[in-house]
């Protein structure tokens, strides 16, 4: 008899834990991609209009894969499954989706940091390589109900606010920040090969902000194009690979020495790497596939130290510059690799 109401109980735990939906979200390891090769019989980067050179090896970036989400939750044994498998996370839904923001709005966030991180490591390549280039900012979108909605659109090109020639997103927001709620501000843009003064009125906004209602993104005017095909792969994290992916196509030589690669980090349009979330599952989908050392930003470095999988070595990068001097070190064996350590 006891043995029969165990067995119920069981059963009864099992089909609610199968139901039962809980607002929490999986994080696992998900595929790599490398940079120098070829996804979907298209290169990951293509360059034309420039001399470009031959590579090897791997320079992979690394995803994270997420299950769950407030349109899709999990059930409470997924999540149980979660927290006992040390190759995965499982952490609460607004972790991933604020609630200030929908799944759908995350996702689209995702894609512009992608686009944007293409920009920035392209221009970061460039820089550590003293080619020239130049930026612009250009509308990304208005919000509908908000003053620039209808008097600006996506693809402008700001130049000047107020008469005050502008070639970045921070100088555009503090010259809107500078009026006072209600007042106009006169855009200087260029739409398409027209070049036109609109005036557009700011609102008060969150905090009492002075805003317009419009979303910027900085244009680079690069002296040749670089396409990067990355398919569904969405987020910043994957710029520091992509710099490196670009530079060694436009550098004689070959950066990996053969090597099978991998690593993450944001980057800067100056080549500086910034930190990333999922650390843990990146460095084992790394070494699933076959990469024996993994580019870590400097202030994931701890956190990595933590959960490294055997067989990956860490190379501390702080900024692109660093990291292609490591990647020489390691591929000539002369001078010292920088490490992360647990401190």
């Amino acid at each position: 008899m006891t043995l029969l109401v165990a067995g119920f109980l069981v059963l009864s735990l099992g089909v609610v834990g199968a139901v039962m939906k809980v607002p929490y979200v999986v994080l696992s390891p998900g595929p790599t991609e490398n940079t120098i090769g070829v996804v979907d019989k298209k290169p990951v980067i293509t360059i034309t209009g420039r001399q470009t050179y031959p590579t090897s090896g791997q320079l992979n970036l690394v995803t994270v894969a997420y299950q769950g989400g407030p349109s899709s939750r999990i059930d409470l044994l997924t999540a149980l499954r979660g927290w006992i498998d040390p190759t995965v996370a499982v952490v609460p839904e607004t972790t991933i989706f604020p609630d200030t923001r929908s799944q759908q709005q995350v996702e689209e966030e995702n894609t512009v940091e992608m686009a944007n991180s293409q920009d920035y490591a392209t221009a970061a390549a460039l820089t550590e390589l003293k080619i020239p280039y130049g930026t612009a900012v250009a509308v990304l979108s208005t919000e509908k109900g908000r003053p620039a909605d209808g008097r600006l659109r996506k693809g402008d090109e700001i130049t000047a606010v107020d008469g005050k020639p502008v070639t970045d997103v921070e100088k555009i927001s503090e010259a809107v920040k500078a009026v006072k709620p209600g007042q106009n501000v006169t855009f200087a843009i260029t739409r398409g090969q027209e070049k036109l003064d609109v005036t557009v009125p700011t609102v008060r906004g969150t905090g009492g902000r002075t805003v317009v209602g419009m979303v910027m993104q900085a244009k680079y005017k690069f002296p040749f194009d670089v396409d990067i095909n990355v398919g569904d792969v969405g987020g910043p994290s994957a710029g520091l690979m992509f710099s490196l992916g670009i530079l060694d196509k436009l550098t004689p030589g070959e950066l990996t020495g053969g090597k099978d690669i991998a690593g993450t980090g944001t980057i800067d349009p100056s080549g500086t790497v910034g930190p990333i979330g999922g650390i843990a599952q990146k460095m084992v989908g790394a070494r699933k596939a076959g990469a024996t050392v993994f580019l870590t930003p400097a202030d994931n470095c701890a956190e990595a130290m933590k959960a490294v999988p055997d067989g990956l070595r860490l190379v501390k990068a702080t900024s692109l510059h660093e990291a292609v001097q490591a990647l020489d070190t390691l591929r000539t064996g002369r001078g010292q690799v920088p490490a992360c350590s647990a401190g």
